[in-house]
């Protein structure tokens, strides 16, 4: 069973323990320490909107920064901050399903794939 304790920053999302001790053991396996998780929302899928999740050396122009310690860094570009206030992130690891998975409150909607939403 995961832990799922969810802190909520400035940017408003959360990032559980799980989720970030997976996105510790990535960084660990690149080599490097001078990526930050960046979350954003882009138009597209079949429902209008999808989620970007991926490493990321930049800090761009009105990007919010949470750091969640011990080197794990959660960015969100300005446009997409609205989109994702009080989104959580985690990590399942399970028979059934392995990789991340974003509870967003703001979402009305998604497609039956559920890689969209609106």
């Amino acid at each position: 069973m995961t832990d799922t304790t969810i802190t909520a920053p400035a940017h408003g999302v959360g990032l559980s323990d799980a989720a970030a001790q997976k996105v510790r053991s990535l960084m660990t396996q690149e080599g490097r320490d001078d990526l930050r998780l960046r979350v954003a929302v882009q138009p597209g899928g079949c429902s209008g909107l999808i989620y970007q999740l991926y490493f990321d050396e930049r800090f761009l122009d009105g990007d919010v920064s949470v750091d969640f310690g011990e080197g794990v860094e959660v960015v969100v570009d300005k446009m997409s901050v609205p989109y994702l206030d009080g989104a959580s992130i985690d990590f399942e690891d399970t028979i059934q399903k392995q990789g991340f998975t974003i509870d967003n409150p703001n979402a009305a909607g998604s497609c039956a794939c559920g890689d969209s939403f609106h």
